[in-house]
């Protein structure tokens, strides 16, 4: 079931985003950005001003009282800003990202928005591929990946953002 997420759902929420970005538990799942990034991926102060502004909608993927996945929906302008797409590593390739994205399209609809956007590490060639069947396509826009003491750069090779847009 997808639904709203809640100040209540942070601690759940927390462990899944961070469980499936960073650290061991995440390379159980082809998401991962360990061999990229260490540190946190969120926080419970992050996580809390982004449900608490009124411009996010974070949905949550429940099942049997288990929060398994998650998204952030942001209205910027004319279009629907995508975030933060969490699925369980474990349950990777069940579809739920899939069932987030349509969710996602339908938010967009009722709020009379046409273009779904979002940001992609640009060395996640597989999570671009995965993004591109599902109808996004490169605007040729980039940003440098910001560096911070919880996004911890482990690459060796520089980190930039591309944007990914998608028409509805």
């Amino acid at each position: 079931m997808i639904t709203k997420a809640t100040l209540q759902d942070i601690p759940s929420l927390l462990t899944l985003i961070n469980s499936a970005y960073r650290g061991e538990t995440s390379k159980k799942g082809w998401t991962t950005e360990a061999h990229l990034l260490e540190g946190k991926r969120t926080t419970e102060e992050e996580l809390t001003a982004i449900i608490l502004d009124p411009k996010n909608t974070f949905l949550k993927f429940t099942e049997s009282d288990k929060i398994i996945g998650s998204v952030l929906l942001v209205e910027k302008g004319h279009q629907l800003y995508v975030g933060m797409l969490t699925v369980s590593p474990e349950l990777q390739n069940a579809g739920i990202g899939k069932k987030m994205l349509a969710e996602a399209e339908i938010h967009a609809t009722n709020l009379g928005l046409s273009t779904l956007s979002m940001t992609v590490v640009s060395v996640r060639s597989e999570l671009i591929a995965w993004y591109k069947r599902h109808g996004y396509v490169e605007t040729g826009e980039k940003e440098p990946f910001p560096s911070s003491d919880i996004h911890i750069n482990i690459s060796d090779k520089p980190l930039e953002f591309i944007f990914l847009e998608k028409k509805i």
